[in-house]
């Protein structure tokens, strides 16, 4: 028997949906991490979409580890949603930009995205203090003394009068997403000095960002983390109207709008 098969076109109707209608941001994580993706998904706003690609790493987490991912980054971010683009540019590692250098981690990025704003959680974090117009700051992190040494450099650098920094001696990043909420808590408290007038908690591995409200009540000042630092600067360079809540007082302030200062 002959027959016919008809091939017919369902899609000839179709109206295409706009699946981040408040925009794309490209996350450059590592591929030891394991929280930076749940995090700014749980802090970005809805209709802010989030697509990740992976940064080669290794631990432990040492500066000399940490310098080696730069070979790496171009790659990774040219695999993010290439053709289509994105608005804004991840990366979500705070000692590992301090570790490359701002200015190189921009370049390394612009390679792939010659026309995409970006950020990271150093650069996030100064715009964040100087948002807040802090001068003294004491700083909480998982890091062990060697990279402390390198991060207290580094702010001390930028003008910042750091009158603490406490780590928890950690280098492997599934121990530092693996600490509990609690323990980040009490440590926090104990790191901040009462003339700091803001707490820095670094590092996109640790789970610190649902923190923020209680310790800010507890301290009765700002606190600034990586993950809350990074959507902050994030939405600033993306124009985006969007309102964050339940994260803490940064996200009552924003920047000039170039996104920097």
């Amino acid at each position: 028997m002959n027959t016919r098969t008809e091939i017919g076109d369902c899609a000839s109707e179709i109206r295409f949906e706009d699946i981040a209608p408040g925009g794309r941001v490209g996350l450059l994580a590592l591929a030891t991490d394991l929280n930076s993706e749940t995090d700014l998904r749980r802090i970005f706003p809805s209709g802010i979409e989030i697509f990740t690609n992976r940064v080669t790493n290794a631990n432990p987490v040492t500066m000399d580890n940490l310098r080696a991912m730069s070979g790496d980054i171009t790659r990774a971010a040219a695999g993010i949603l290439p053709g289509y683009g994105v608005d804004v540019v991840i990366y979500g590692c705070t000692s590992g930009t301090v570790a490359i250098g701002e200015a190189q981690l921009e370049k390394l990025i612009r390679a792939a995205h010659p026309d995409t704003p970006s950020t990271n959680p150093i650069t996030a974090t100064r715009n964040a203090l100087r948002a807040f117009g802090a001068k003294k700051i004491s700083i909480l992190t998982p890091y062990t003394r060697a990279v402390n040494e390198t991060m207290l450099a580094h702010f001390l650098n930028e003008g910042f009068e750091v009158l603490s920094i406490e780590g928890f001696g950690l280098d492997k990043d599934l121990d530092m997403t693996c600490l509990p909420a609690q323990a980040i808590h009490n440590a926090a408290i104990k790191a901040c000095r009462d003339e700091a007038d803001l707490l820095f908690i670094s590092c996109t591995a640790l789970r610190s960002a649902t923190a923020i409200e209680a310790l800010e009540q507890k301290l009765g000042k700002p606190v600034v983390t990586s993950n809350q630092a990074i959507v902050w600067h994030a939405l600033q360079l993306m124009e985006s109207p969007a309102r964050v809540e339940g994260f803490g007082r940064l996200f009552d302030l924003t920047l000039n709008p170039k996104g920097s200062m």
